[in-house]
Order: structure tokens, then sequence, then C-alpha cells
């Protein structure tokens, strides 16, 4: 149905901060659906302090000799598998959620990471990698000369 006067230039004009801000809150919306295949896997927490940050990703049934971590910059991949759970002759499926195969995760973080000095822990299914910062990236105090 048509209004007249809906259509104005004055008020096009005017709508396009709203506009703006339609589509900033769109692309947050986007941004935090599950991407296409459901969550990524591992689920994984990243928390900080000052010298260095903590993840953990939940990992059940995997074996560690099975996962590669790497670290350039500040980037860190980590890689791993599980196998399929094999059936015995004459079984079927009734219910599968749990799958087997390969995957990989890839982070980039806000800092330098010091990959001499990473650390990594696996115990009861959760991976923890202890990620410090390079010196360059730690905070320093300055001292002031006052004269």
């Amino acid at each position: 149905m048509f209004v007249p006067g809906m259509w104005r230039i004055g008020n096009a004009l005017g709508s396009f901060p709203d506009i703006r801000r339609l589509q900033q809150d769109m692309n947050r919306l986007f941004a935090e659906m599950p991407r296409a295949g459901g969550q990524e896997y591992p689920a994984i927490n990243v928390w900080g302090g000052e010298h260095d940050f903590v993840l953990t990703a939940e990992l059940p049934g995997i074996d560690p000799s099975r996962l590669d971590i790497s670290v350039i910059g500040d980037t860190l991949t980590f890689k791993g598998s599980r196998d399929f759970e094999a059936l015995q002759e004459g079984e079927t499926y009734h219910r599968q959620e749990r799958s087997g195969g390969r995957f990989s995760r890839t982070l980039q973080l806000p800092f330098q990471i010091d990959a001499e000095k990473v650390t990594a822990k696996y115990e009861k299914g959760i991976l923890k990698l202890t990620l410090p910062k390079t010196a360059i990236e730690k905070p320093r105090k300055i001292t002031i000369k006052a004269e």
C-alpha cells in the first residue's frame, strides 16, 4: 500500500545510521551462529592474563599421541583424529551422535606466542595448553626520571 510522503528523500537519508546499525546487528548475529555442519570441533575455552593465555579443549576418547599441536607467531593449530567405533557383523546403528575422523582447529590470538614455552597436558579427556606471551608482548613498567 502506498502512503504519500513516506519515501521523501529527507527521511531516506536520515535513516542511513539506522540502516548501518541494523547491518552491524545482523553481522554480529550471523557471526555468533554455528557454521554449516554444526559447532566446530572440538569445543574450546580460551582465557588469559598479563603473561599467558590458557586454552582447554574437550577431546574425550582421543589418544594424546594422535594430537599434533603447532605454533607460528600468533597462530595456534591443533589437529588429531578419532577412530570410528567398529560394529560387529550384523550390527547397525540405532542412533549415532558421536563421530570419528580427523579434526583441525586454528586460532589467531591477539599476541605473539612464545613457542618454546608452550605446555600441553591431557587429562580426563581435556587438553590444556598454556600459551605464554613473548617478552615483547608482556607489559613493562617504565620508570620516570624526575629532574
